[in-house]
């Protein structure tokens, strides 16, 4: 549970924030989460969603509360309002809206799911003049660098696929791998030779982070923001288990498939395998080297 140093200054914080007196009241602990602390706080007929960490995670906050606030602005998809994030001595928090989430994989909630899909495309309709982002942020615990470019190649070469691949190195990971991504990025624009918009995304777009509320609309949360190739996004909603078919009846759409996604959504997917490679350890070595492997059979 949280220390009463804590409950009295998000007490304060939030009731500055709302304009009106908030005494938090009750904090009830939730699981799911594997980087931070998560609670349901309570008081005046008001309920939030609460994260907690130590203080080194301050600036994640800062970044996920902007990126919130980034979908929220975009009228198009709905996702938890940021109220209020800051520190303590002790620890760093993150306070936002609290939505009751139901089940999200029911036959009744089909149409939310359909909603959805239709909702990213117009979220992905929200575009920039250049790819990544104000600041950096974190994918998972890891940072994330967004560094603005004008060039998709060389934002996802330097900033996506050799920023993990620097990072496996640093962290012990040496051979083949290492050597056959580096080949990839050298042959990178035979991949990536379109030339995308820079869309708004969500950026860790996996089946963990949507849901359904209670009242059937359907939601996303954790945000990764960034500007960038929509593929991205839709890449990733296909990894760890994927969306009900539905979300990409109504995604596909508005946005036709490519016969170059299949290919590009490898590529995409690449990133977040190299990455869990780096947060887990090796269990994710063989599925990242596979990749590779069928990537570098497509280039010449």
């Amino acid at each position: 549970m949280i220390s009463a140093a804590l409950s009295h200054t998000l007490s304060e914080h939030i009731s500055a924030e709302i304009h009106q007196g908030f005494t938090l009241q009750h904090c009830q602990p939730i699981s799911g989460g594997s980087i931070n602390n998560s609670y349901k706080i309570s008081g005046n007929d008001k309920h939030y969603f609460l994260k907690t960490n130590n203080t080194d995670y301050s600036k994640m906050f800062a970044a996920e509360a902007k990126g919130l606030k980034c979908i929220a602005d975009s009228n198009t998809v709905l996702t938890p309002k940021p109220i209020c994030y800051g520190e303590t001595n002790d620890n760093t928090y993150l306070v936002m809206d609290y939505l009751e989430l139901g089940s999200a994989h029911k036959q009744s909630e089909q149409h939310p799911i359909y909603q959805l899909g239709e909702q990213l495309a117009a979220m992905h309709h929200c575009i920039e003049a250049t790819y990544g982002w104000e600041i950096d942020n974190t994918i998972g615990s890891t940072p994330q660098i967004n560094t603005k470019n004008n060039s998709w190649l060389e934002f996802y070469r330097e900033q996506r696929l050799g920023y993990q691949i620097n990072l496996a190195s640093n962290n012990g990971h040496h051979g083949r791998i290492i050597d056959n991504v580096q080949k990839l990025n050298e042959y990178l624009d035979q991949l990536l030779s379109h030339n995308p918009p820079a869309s708004l995304l969500h950026g860790d777009l996996w089946s963990g982070n949507y849901g359904v509320t209670n009242s059937g609309v359907p939601a996303i949360f954790d945000p990764a923001v960034y500007y960038g190739d929509r593929e991205t996004d839709i890449a990733m909603t296909e990894l760890f288990g994927g969306f009900p078919p539905r979300f990409y009846d109504a995604y596909w759409h508005h946005y036709p498939k490519e016969a170059e996604y299949y290919v590009r959504k490898t590529l995409y997917n690449l990133y977040h395998i190299l990455n869990h490679l780096n947060l887990f350890g090796e269990g994710y070595y063989s599925q990242a080297d596979h990749m590779v492997s069928a990537l570098l059979s497509e280039v010449r």
